[in-house]
């Protein structure tokens, strides 16, 4: 018999890249208005659990639905952001753009001595991943996460999901995996947007 497991990958919501490090960033105000919305188009999804990245964006991105399911959020470290530089510090859109296609190219590339390679951050990420799927077998399970870390989980059950697919996500953003038996069977994207 097929088990059909159900995650929900939750990219961030907008937030500041003035505010505080990679893991303190907190949501802007569009940011948490946004939450609100992620939270009303899952609220009716039969959540069975939540996990997210530490990192307090996608932490608050989920929390608003966490409140209104009663349901806790398991923080996995694995699931966080790539790991851009040493000191994890924030960097802006125009200091990693050059780069991504490059990181996408050559699994095995880093920013800097010190940072995270796709390859890297993919392993970790997708070990979290599968622990979480065995854990919860035909069910549905919301994911905290980010753009970089999701586009590289998804790939690892579909190639199609790289730097094309990464550009064209937004902030936030929500996909459905259909996972059947531990394999990708379907995506869909469930709009938040107008």
């Amino acid at each position: 018999m097929t088990t059909t497991t159900y995650i929900y990958m939750v990219r961030h919501g907008d937030s500041l890249k003035t505010s505080g490090n990679e893991r303190s960033r907190f949501l802007s105000a569009q940011g948490e208005k946004d939450a609100q919305r992620v939270t009303q188009r899952l609220q009716g999804e039969g959540i069975d659990a939540l996990y997210s990245s530490p990192y307090t964006r996608a932490v608050d991105t989920i929390a608003g639905l966490a409140g209104a399911l009663g349901k806790e959020i398991h923080k996995v470290e694995d699931l966080k952001e790539k790991c851009w530089t040493e000191d994890n510090r924030t960097l802006q859109d125009p200091e990693l753009y050059p780069f991504l296609e490059q990181m996408f190219a050559e699994p095995d590339f880093v920013l800097e001595v010190g940072g995270e390679s796709n390859r890297v951050c993919k392993e970790r990420a997708v070990k979290a991943l599968k622990e979480i799927l065995r854990n919860h077998p035909g069910e549905r399970i919301v994911i905290g996460t980010h753009g970089m870390v999701m586009t590289l989980m998804m790939n690892e059950f579909a190639e199609e999901y790289g730097l094309d697919f990464l550009l064209q996500t937004r902030k936030p953003d929500i996909y459905r995996m259909e996972m059947k038996d531990g394999l990708l069977s379907h995506v869909q994207r469930m709009p938040l947007h107008d």
